[in-house]
């Protein structure tokens, strides 16, 4: 025993079980984010329960079991409920999504076993997912085709042939207002904007005036057209309604033009089920957050999230390189130097949160104000770049990587062999040749090491950018179609933030719990996907210069 554990064999099998329960408990933590949000998008059973409460009141309820726990009796006996017989140690207690926010407190009920007097899931009761105040569960019994109500034998299929039509059109109408329209508002912004530069600058002849004035009319009148256009695709989305019977016994009438579609749940099988999951999970890819960003998709966080990510990688990158071929190219060894890497190497351990404030005092306050007044005084006293936007955050985060970067290179540096550049300098190329044709290419691993962990901590991060370009919710992408097309003054949605905001700021609580599993396992695979591109690509230039290294 006692050469056992002198070998060192103990210590390695310490090791790798520290290694092991280490990767079990990340892959546990990720299956089970990506079990809670990706589940939340499978159809569930939609129930019809029968229910007495205390008074003996009898009620119906329409909706689908969102939890399930077991509360001791002895709390509920001293929260004052009452019971005919004793239920035992424990009841059963649902939680239950109803929807049908005009009609109810809450679209979220806790419901008692003991208060249930049946359930069934019936075969037509429908699941219609709206624009706006959440879901609305009832049954389908009529629709109302412009002003005409028709008694369908077949509502499920004309129903979902409707929908599709309405949310073809109203579609279109999103389409033309954020495209052609929003381009005749952002020309005419422009033409506000180059009046007021004229008139600062005592340049506005009446040539120009005449000029502008007839440009703004052309533009009005195009204006004029597409508004024609938008109102008559939204009053054509809107012709038609359906019936809904509730779970009052009610019919509610429901245009058309509010709902995104509808699920009958209970008729679907698996392979039915399979396609609805897909494309809901689609959806919330793609789509645009809605309901406080309680429901939707949240594809403007994922563009926001990767594009300034990349805004950040491709800032933080050649100043780190520089930096770093600097200090152990060329800087001599000395007292100042060795301060320089200290403070390098201590700055990555400065709180996040520390940079944000340095980025909203310097770089938006500071050079963004003073941006704005040498190249945009006419849009003042509104600024441009004087607000947080995204080329801040990418500044704010390329700041807060810098450190990992040049550490990372500067290790690559010293692993390259001196008489590589020994043997390049005899030939007679000269120490800048040779370190943009031997030795940077040598040490391209290295740099995309550092890139990598950049990247992996840049993503993450959600305490600077709330002090220096995030928002809960951004109206415009900062890339259009719109000249200079891409807009890096605009402030952006970020999948981190966006967690924090729909588990911490929402107002329902229990709609955003399965949306907040579902993007913290998009964040994840997001930055998954950053990181091994930028493996592939470290590997394929680790493979290419291999040859040199011996």
């Amino acid at each position: 025993m006692g050469k056992w554990f002198k070998s060192g064999s103990p210590w390695i099998w310490m090791t790798g079980g520290a290694v092991s329960i280490s990767l079990i408990a990340v892959l546990g933590l990720l299956l089970l984010i990506a079990w809670r949000g990706l589940s939340y998008f499978w159809p569930a059973e939609i129930y019809q329960w029968e229910l007495v409460d205390q008074q003996g009141v009898r009620s119906t309820l329409i909706g689908e079991i969102y939890d399930t726990e077991a509360v001791p009796t002895e709390r509920l006996l001293s929260a004052g409920h009452q019971f005919k017989q004793h239920p035992g140690e424990t009841v059963t207690r649902y939680l239950i999504k109803t929807g049908n926010r005009e009609f109810v407190n809450l679209d979220f009920r806790w419901v008692l076993a003991t208060d249930i007097v049946s359930r069934t899931a019936p075969y037509d009761v429908a699941k219609l997912e709206r624009s706006k105040n959440g879901d609305f569960y009832g049954y389908p019994i009529a629709i109302i085709e412009d002003g005409k109500r028709l008694a369908l034998d077949d509502v499920e299929a004309s129903f979902e042939s409707h929908i599709e039509r309405a949310v073809a059109l109203s579609d279109q109408a999103v389409s033309l207002q954020k495209g052609d329209i929003g381009s005749i508002n952002y020309q005419l912004e422009n033409l506000r904007l180059k009046q007021r530069g004229y008139e600062l600058d005592n340049a506005l002849t009446d040539s120009r005036k005449q000029a502008l004035a007839s440009e703004r009319e052309r533009l009005q009148n195009e204006y004029l057209e597409l508004e024609k256009t938008f109102f008559a695709l939204r009053q054509a989305a809107a012709r038609d309604a359906v019936v809904v019977r509730d779970m009052r016994g009610e019919e509610v009438v429901l245009k058309l033009d509010t709902i995104l579609g509808v699920t009958y749940s209970n008729r679907l099988g698996i392979v039915g089920k399979l396609v609805h999951w897909f494309k809901g999970v689609g959806n919330f890819v793609s789509a645009d957050p809605r309901e406080a960003n309680t429901e939707g998709g949240v594809f403007p966080a994922i563009f926001g999230t990767v594009f300034m990510v990349m805004l950040m990688a491709v800032i933080v990158t050649p100043f780190g390189v520089i930096a770093a071929v600097y200090l152990h190219e060329y800087a001599k060894k000395g007292p100042i130097t060795k301060m320089i890497r200290i403070a390098v190497i201590n700055l990555a351990g400065v709180p996040s949160i520390v940079y944000g404030v340095f980025g909203l005092g310097f770089f938006v306050y500071m050079l963004g104000g003073s941006l704005d007044q040498l190249f945009y005084p006419e849009a003042l006293p509104s600024p441009t770049f004087g607000s947080p936007g995204v080329i801040w955050a990418a500044l704010t985060l390329a700041i807060l990587t810098l450190p990992v970067v040049i550490v990372s290179t500067e290790e690559g540096l010293s692993r390259i062999p001196s008489a590589v550049r020994q043997g390049s300098l005899a030939l007679g190329a000269t120490k800048a040749e040779t370190l943009w044709r031997i030795v940077l290419p040598m040490a391209s691993p290295a740099i995309m090491t550092g890139l990598i962990l950049a990247v992996a901590r840049a993503a993450g991060e959600v305490a600077p950018l709330m002090l220096v370009g995030v928002v809960k919710l951004a109206p415009t992408l900062p890339i259009d179609m719109n000249f200079p097309f891409v807009h890096l003054e605009r402030k952006f949605m970020h999948l981190g933030f966006h967690i924090y905001d729909v588990g911490f700021q929402s107002p329902n609580v229990e709609a955003a719990r399965p949306l907040v599993y579902a993007t913290s396992f998009l964040l994840v695979s997001v930055i998954v996907s950053l990181n091994l591109t930028a493996i592939a690509v470290r590997n394929h230039l680790r493979e290419k210069y291999r040859s040199l290294e011996h």
